[in-house]
């Protein structure tokens, strides 16, 4: 058992993210959801926000998530395993907001998505991914909303920051900040980054091993 008040986190973070980091299994429906034998971290957000961009970077690998320039491509639920033996895993969430998706394939995304969320025991924290160059919209603002009514903690990460000017980051920060008080589940901490740059990620990469096994 990890002691959380003497560990230095990104020391230990950069110690398990550069061992065993395997895909396990994709999920089209909770049938097929791995055994919840240790802590899951998961990631979400808007098609095309950097989000396997984002796990590639944390994970330290080119590609553990494979990138799509097609909006609403990936339909399930992706877990990865980190640590040998598996210390927790981390899982890549279907994106939301593709405008041109198909009904039946958006009501299939929300109930797969509302039903982890709610009944995933050993899910210990979200990371909600919000593209810098835009702020919150109202789909994330609806993604939040259902978060907060899972009942599990949030945190949200802007994404692609270098591809704005300081003060238009800036001013997003400050707005995400008051949109992120007025949800009960939200952390209060906006984690900044680019997967490009390297921005942020691991500062990033400690805060999901402290919420994953502190």
């Amino acid at each position: 058992m990890i002691d959380p008040d003497s560990i230095d986190w990104q020391a230990e973070a950069r110690r398990l993210f550069s061992g065993r980091v395997d895909f396990l299994l994709s999920a089209p429906s909770l049938k097929f959801l791995p055994e919840p034998t240790v802590p899951e971290i998961a990631f979400c957000g808007r098609s095309n926000v950097g989000k396997s961009s984002l796990l590639n970077a944390i994970t330290g690998r080119r590609s553990i998530a494979r990138a799509s320039v097609t909006p609403g491509r990936t339909q399930e639920l992706n877990f990865f395993e980190v640590g040998e033996p598996t210390a927790f895993r981390l899982v890549d969430m279907p994106g939301y907001g593709f405008a041109k998706a198909p009904i039946k394939v958006v009501d299939n995304w929300r109930r797969l998505v509302r039903d982890f969320l709610r009944g995933r025991v050993v899910l210990k924290r979200n990371l909600l991914l919000i593209d810098a160059r835009h702020g919150v919209k109202p789909v994330d603002a609806e993604m939040m909303k259902m978060l907060d009514e899972s009942a599990v903690g949030y945190r949200i990460v802007l994404t692609k920051a270098d591809k704005i000017k300081a003060s238009e980051l800036a001013a997003v920060i400050a707005s995400t900040e008051v949109e992120a008080r007025k949800h009960s589940a939200a952390y209060p901490v906006i984690h900044v980054t680019s997967s490009e740059k390297g921005m942020g990620i691991e500062e990033l990469r400690a805060a999901v091993l402290q919420d994953a096994l502190g």
